[in-house]
């Protein structure tokens, strides 16, 4: 029989990262591809007795929620936001399965087909194929390490009137960049100027590699104008506690939050109820903070010894800028280096990495590829980078064979 799918289905891509992972599966591949935090640093114990107390009280811990979520934890969370410089109250705060929900939620409420975004370049995979399959158009604004250009930003808000500017300013999915000051307001005051929203996806802000080194975020920098809100964050617990909790939070003006609330009552009702009250009972007598700096002070060290096997190979043209904070490496290759042949010669040798064109809304980015530097064991490094040299050497010859 054949299937009748809905138009919307034709606009659905698949994942890059998930189709690599697939091929990747079940072979002896050393990934650098997925966004994988280390699994040896879940929190599992203080996990398993948070959810023993969200138990304790029977099974009402297992019941249907709020579709907005499980109170308490909201309000915890303002708190810790506050912290942050973000006044937020809990109405103004909506609790989603992950903030990849979230990035799905803001599109569906806002999107139309053929609207334009505006969004960095590069930028996170998974939200271009969130916005794409609501028909919209994502446009790339010119971006350097120290955020979007003003001036490419400004003339792309006059000519396209996006509906929303998606940006991920704080250890960027793919680039590890981190915003300055001066680009994060000149960013808020152009939206404010054009009466354009920002949506700010802040899912590494928390894993930096300097605990001293802070970065506002744009919610806060927007605050200071003191009227109503122009940005919308999302964060998640999936890169500080761990991904299977599948909890996020997505904050904006309580006119946005009371629509995307309706629009996740169509989805999935609320997102797990037992996972929110777990998490609400972490954050009482699990000290996060201490152990997000043991992560990160973890994260770093594998970071450097990954950048000091490639440096040692001495790979001609292959250059990085080294990441503050956050999970992946943004390594630019020679003009003539195509990443995704070069990813075939690289399974062949037993390792994966995600090529760059995949995080660019014009397909741009060939010669660059996404290495992640959390998840695989640092033991194993060594030889990941080995098979990368010989799928470069592989790649070279293949080239001048031809």
């Amino acid at each position: 029989m054949t299937q009748r799918f809905s138009t919307m289905t034709r606009h659905l891509g698949s994942s890059a990262v998930r189709d690599i992972l697939k091929v990747t599966q079940g072979k002896d591949i050393l990934s650098l591809a997925g966004g994988l935090p280390a699994e040896a640093f879940f929190p599992v114990a203080a996990i398993r007795e948070a959810y023993d107390r969200a138990l304790s009280g029977g099974g009402t811990a297992l019941q249907y929620g709020l579709t907005e979520g499980f109170l308490p934890l909201r309000e915890r969370l303002c708190e810790q936001m506050a912290a942050d410089g973000c006044r937020v109250q809990p109405d103004e705060m909506l609790m989603t399965t992950g903030s990849q929900q979230s990035i799905d939620l803001i599109a569906r409420i806002f999107l139309d087909p053929e609207d334009v975004i505006l969004v960095e370049a590069p930028t996170y995979l998974s939200a271009l194929q969130v916005f794409q399959s609501y028909q919209a158009v994502p446009v790339a604004v010119e971006t350097d390490e120290h955020g979007m250009l003003p001036d490419d930003l400004e003339a792309k808000l006059l000519r396209h009137h996006p509906k929303f500017v998606y940006v991920i300013p704080t250890f960027s999915n793919p680039g590890g960049n981190v915003w300055s000051l001066e680009r994060r307001n000149a960013v808020v005051e152009l939206c404010r100027k054009h009466g354009v929203l920002i949506f700010e996806d802040d899912p590494y802000g928390k894993v930096k590699f300097n605990p001293d080194v802070n970065f506002p975020s744009l919610y806060s920098i927007d605050q200071q104008y003191g009227d109503n809100g122009n940005v919308i964050y999302t964060s998640t617990f999936s890169k500080t506690v761990a991904p299977g909790v599948r909890s996020g939070w997505v904050m904006a003006d309580a006119s946005i939050i009371r629509m995307a609330a309706k629009a996740k009552q169509a989805s999935d009702l609320h997102s797990s109820l037992i996972d929110q009250r777990a998490l609400h009972e972490l954050l009482g007598f699990f000290d996060l903070q201490g152990h997000i700096r043991t992560v990160s002070a973890e994260y770093y060290a594998r970071m450097v010894k990954m950048t000091s096997l490639m440096q040692d190979r001495k790979w001609e043209g292959v250059s990085w800028i080294e990441p503050q904070g956050g999970m992946f490496l943004w390594v630019q290759m020679p003009e003539h280096v195509k990443a995704d042949v070069l990813l075939q010669h690289a399974v062949r040798e037993g390792v994966a990495f995600v090529p760059g064109q995949v995080f660019y809304s014009d397909g741009s980015g060939y010669n660059r590829m996404r290495v992640n530097f959390t998840h695989t064991d640092p033991h194993l490094l060594p030889e990941a980078i080995e098979r990368m040299d010989r799928a470069f050497r592989s790649y070279a010859a293949a080239a001048v064979s031809v």
